[in-house]
Parts: structure tokens; C-alpha cells; sequence
């Protein structure tokens, strides 16, 4: 334990404006724009340092290769998030396409089915686009609210990836004709940003065994029962892709599962649901061990934040909790607090 300087009054400052900032970003729903943004800035600085860009002689020749990377970075980040867009709009990942695929899972599993349960069970597929129609003109307005809440996510995450890449600049600028207190900002930035880092490499690794844990279980363990479901391949790129997310993800993918199982029999359903709980429950140990020794937390500490933040701003909350616990730990740990 050492004992570091007094806080200059700079740095004070800085710090109620990092935290106000913070809050208010997910109080006014800019978690895309803030993840697109730490996104696009860490990647412009990785890629700076590994291509010994921020080496060159030269202001203006710096300037203009860490300004070209910077729009290269944005320009792919772009084009993958059309792209996962653009796969969900397909054949294979269209709404229509996955409605009607449900509907005819739903005709053949009527007969399998208990009597209880068979009865809240649309008979056919006319009768589901009934049902499906009654509830999208009941729920009107909440559908709209959900197509504008995601173009307008997309476009945050697009604006935040903007920013990032010009705050990445800073690369090449001269840090010395900053004042204190613009000193002081930019150190929370990177702290945040290296937090951001962490975080995100933690959780590639989750989704990594997410995905491979469950490609066994549809590939191997079915099978061996003599269970042969289709969309095998689909389905696993739906866990990796959407284990992205913490605790949502899980959902997204585990309905698709279960519903697809069905098709087979209510055995393979009941068994798939099983197995998805474990893993489900499973995940969120290996969450908070993986990312807990990331940033240097106890698997408690990070599931407390985990419950506190989804408490509080529910599931923003659980996505942000991890990088916003692994920022308040480093500016704890470098005044020697912790």
C-alpha cells in the first residue's frame, strides 16, 4: 500500500463530470452511441500502436494515417452491423420466414402436446397470424416505439462510432497544450476505454463457449439420441451473435432453440430447456470469473453490480455494469484505495 498524491481540484472535477456523464447515458438511452463510440476508439488505438502509426515522422503525416485508419475502422464497424442487419432481413433470418416456420412447428407438435397445453395452442398457421394480428393491433403503439427505438439505436451507434474515431485522433495530437483540467478528462477517457477493452475481450471468450458448449449439444448430444433438428447452423450463429449481449442474448437464443426442439417432440423440447438453464445459470459464474479476472474482481463483486445496475436501469443496466465497474476499479486502484 502506498500512499498516492492529494487529488488536484481538476481531477476532482473531472471525476463528477465522468460520473454525472456516465449516469446520464444510460438515463437518455446513449449506451449505443457510448459502446459504439469506446468500439471504434480502441480499435483506431490498438491498430495505431500494432502499425507503429503513431511512429511517424511528422505531425501532418501521422495525422492523415491515423485519420485514414480512424475512417476504416468506422467504415467496417458499418458495414458489419448492416451486414448483421441485412442477415436478419434474409431467407434465414426473416421475421415472415421464422413466423412461418413457427407455425408449421406448431401444427406438427399439436398431437404431442398435453390437452392443457394444446389448448392455447393456435390449431393452424391462419389462426396464428390471427392471433399475431390481434396482438400487433392491441400493442400498436409499443411496436412502433420498438422500430423507432431501434433506427434510432442504429443511428446512435453510428454517431458514437463518428466520435470515437475523432476523439481517437488524439493519438497524434500534443498532449502538452492541454489545460489541467482537459489533462484530467482525457486520463478518465482511457481509463474508460481500458475498461471497455477488457470487458469486451472477456465477454468474446463467453459467447466463444456459449457457442461451442451448445454447437456440442446440437451437433453431439442429440444426435446420439437419434434427435436430428433442422437450422443447426443458424442456430449456433444466433448464440454466438447474440451472446454478444449479457443475459438477453441468452434468451434470444435459447427461445429459438427450445421452439426448434419442439419440432421434434416435447421431449427434445423439455430436454433442450433443461440443458439451456444449466448453461444459462452456468454462464453467469463463468461470467463473473472470466471478466472478474479481467479487472481484477471477485465473481461476487461483479454479480452484485450485474443485480444492482439491472435493479436500477434494467437491461442497459446489466450490459454497462461490467464496463462501469471495471472503470470505478482502476480509478480506485491507481489512488491507492484498493
Amino acid at each position: 500500500m502506498y500512499a498516492s498524491a492529494p487529488a488536484t481540484r481538476y481531477e476532482i472535477i473531472a471525476w463528477v463530470l465522468a460520473a454525472v456523464g456516465l449516469f446520464m447515458i444510460i438515463r437518455l438511452h446513449l449506451l449505443p452511441a457510448l459502446l459504439g463510440g469506446l468500439l471504434a476508439y480502441e480499435l483506431v488505438h490498438i491498430l495505431a500502436r500494432r502499425l507503429q502509426l503513431v511512429q511517424l515522422r511528422g505531425h501532418g503525416a501521422k495525422l492523415v494515417a491515423v485519420g485514414l485508419l480512424a475512417i476504416l475502422v468506422v467504415t467496417v464497424l458499418t458495414a458489419a452491423v448492416l451486414g448483421v442487419i441485412a442477415f436478419f432481413r434474409s431467407d434465414m433470418g426473416n421475421i415472415g420466414t421464422l413466423l412461418a416456420k413457427m407455425a408449421d412447428i406448431l401444427d406438427s407438435a399439436r398431437d404431442k402436446l398435453p390437452a392443457w397445453m394444446a389448448a392455447h395452442v393456435p390449431e393452424n398457421a391462419t389462426d396464428l397470424r390471427v392471433d399475431l394480428t390481434d396482438w400487433l393491433r392491441a400493442h400498436s403503439g409499443e411496436v412502433q416505439t420498438m422500430g423507432k427505438e431501434a433506427g434510432r439505436g442504429f443511428a446512435h451507434i453510428l454517431i458514437g462510432m463518428v466520435i470515437g474515431a475523432m476523439v481517437s485522433l488524439r493519438e497524434v495530437r500534443d498532449g502538452d497544450g492541454l489545460g489541467p483540467l482537459a489533462r484530467a478528462l482525457a486520463e478518465r477517457a482511457d481509463r474508460l476505454g481500458n475498461a471497455f477493452r477488457r470487458i469486451v475481450f472477456a465477454q468474446l471468450r463467453i459467447s466463444a463457449l456459449n457457442t461451442a458448449l451448445t454447437a456440442i449439444y446440437l451437433v453431439a448430444v442429440l444426435p446420439s439420441f437419434g434427435i436430428k433438428l433442422p437450422l443447426i447452423k443458424t442456430m449456433i450463429a444466433v448464440t454466438f451473435i447474440a451472446g454478444l449481449l449479457p443475459v438477453i442474448g441468452n434468451l434470444i437464443s435459447n427461445t429459438v432453440i427450445v421452439v426448434v426442439s419442439l419440432s421434434y417432440s416435447l421431449g427434445a423440447a423439455f430436454g433442450s430447456l433443461a440443458f439451456l438453464v444449466v448453461i444459462h445459470k452456468l454462464e453467469y459464474f463463468v461470467n463473473a470469473r472470466i471478466v472478474g479476472t479481467q479487472i481484477r474482481a471477485a465473481a461476487w463483486e461483479l454479480l452484485l453490480a450485474m443485480l444492482s445496475m439491472e435493479a436500477a436501469f434494467g437491461i442497459p443496466g446489466v450490459i454497462a455494469a461490467p464496463i462501469y465497474y471495471a472503470y470505478l476499479k482502476d480509478e480506485l486502484s491507481s489512488r491507492g484505495q484498493l
